[in-house]
């Protein structure tokens, strides 16, 4: 990846990120389901199918803003290199020994 632009670089790694978050979202929401189907009482079984529901809901959420966030990052570098390669170089003032 020495020659990747870091464009792709920063959605390639926000991509592998929101995989991750999702896995351990969907690994959790397991949690509260096998909670819930072993729940004594309607009110608990109800509590925690809402737990389930409502940890995936934020997860996606949460990729959703990740994965927004990234976008935003990559665009914003590739906007930033194509205007420095537009730009020609700031001229720096001549080191030039004055004789008094």
């Amino acid at each position: 990846m020495a020659e990747a632009d870091l464009d792709a670089v920063i959605r390639q790694t926000a991509k592998a990120q929101t995989k991750s978050l999702m896995a351990a979202a969907k690994k959790r929401r397991a949690v509260w389901v096998a909670r819930a189907a072993k729940a004594k009482d309607r009110e608990a079984k109800a509590r925690f199918r809402f737990m389930a529901k409502s940890t995936l809901l934020n997860a996606t959420a949460a990729a959703r803003r990740l994965q927004n966030s990234a976008e935003n990052a990559a665009d914003a570098y590739g906007r930033a290199m194509k205007k420095a390669m537009e730009e020609p170089p700031a001229k720096r003032p001549s080191k030039k020994k004055e004789d008094a």
